[in-house]
């Protein structure tokens, strides 16, 4: 490690598990000092109190506007600055097969924590960091907002809208020396899966299924890792990306860049085991 993010703190939203508990390890081996903002109270606080005094937890739902409000005041009383915004925290949406077959009943509280949820922290850590020299703001996002696709339609509409504001945000808040950028990820092997297909008879059969599909059409054979989605977030704290703002940057092994296969037909044959499960 360099130690890139020396005197810098940085809030992780979703920081407890996930691949935001890998933002919150790489910052922490990068030297910066962390929020760990999290709904999960108890795990938020045993791992903060697995670092040291150079992390801390405050409980936090990102949709609610006084809690990011009071999370970004509790981490400038607490290290004396906010420099890293990383809006990570998100839900996903029941795997459904089709837009027939989806009730979007779970289109208020998605839309309040992935999309809300972004805008918030964002508004309210440039707040702070607008008077105090700017800083840097990083959106977890998705490649399904920035590739169309069946299934999932909120969740893809949520993504998209993140990828949206980024650059608003990008525009708006340049004049203050705050930089705003998205990470996209694809094919992580995290429970975010696993939490989309809660429904099905065999989830785990249906899991492994839509990741052999997803390897099928990936140019990089390797499997991503949180890690992967981490070193991507240091390079946006840091200074190496001081004039770096509106991007949309997918980590996914190539699968926006396009898929290894030669036909559509073989596409949808690789995909038609996970659709029927």
């Amino acid at each position: 490690m360099t130690k890139e993010l020396t005197e810098k703190v940085a809030i992780v939203t979703g920081g407890a598990a996930g691949i935001g508990r890998a933002i919150v390890d790489t910052f922490v081996a990068e030297d910066a000092r962390v929020v760990i903002a999290d709904i999960d109270t108890e795990l938020g606080a045993a791992v903060a109190a697995e670092y040291g005094p150079e992390v801390t937890f405050v409980p936090t739902d990102v949709a609610n506007s006084d809690q990011v409000r009071e999370l970004v005041a509790v981490t400038v009383q607490r290290f004396g600055g906010l420099h890293i915004m990383v809006n990570n925290a998100g839900i996903p949406a029941d795997m459904h097969t089709s837009l027939l077959e989806d009730p979007l009943e779970d289109f208020q509280r998605l839309m309040a924590v992935d999309l809300l949820g972004v805008m918030l922290g964002t508004k309210h850590a440039a707040a702070h960091m607008a008077d105090n020299g700017g800083g840097s703001v990083i959106n977890t996002t998705s490649i399904g907002g920035i590739r169309a696709g069946r299934g999932q339609v909120v969740y893809r509409a949520a993504k998209a809208g993140v990828n949206h504001f980024t650059k608003c945000a990008a525009i708006d808040l340049a004049e203050h020396g705050i930089r705003v950028n998205s990470i996209a990820p694809g094919a992580i092997p995290t429970a975010i899966l696993g939490n989309t297909m809660s429904r099905m008879p065999d989830k785990e059969s249906a899991v492994r299924e839509l990741r052999d599909a997803i390897k099928t059409i990936r140019p990089l054979q390797r499997d991503g890792t949180a890690a992967d989605i981490a070193q991507a977030a240091v390079y946006f704290a840091g200074d190496r990306s001081a004039y770096v703002t509106g991007t949309i940057l997918p980590i996914d092994g190539g699968i926006v860049a396009g898929h290894a296969m030669n036909s559509f037909a073989e596409i949808e044959d690789a995909y038609a085991p996970a659709r029927s499960a």
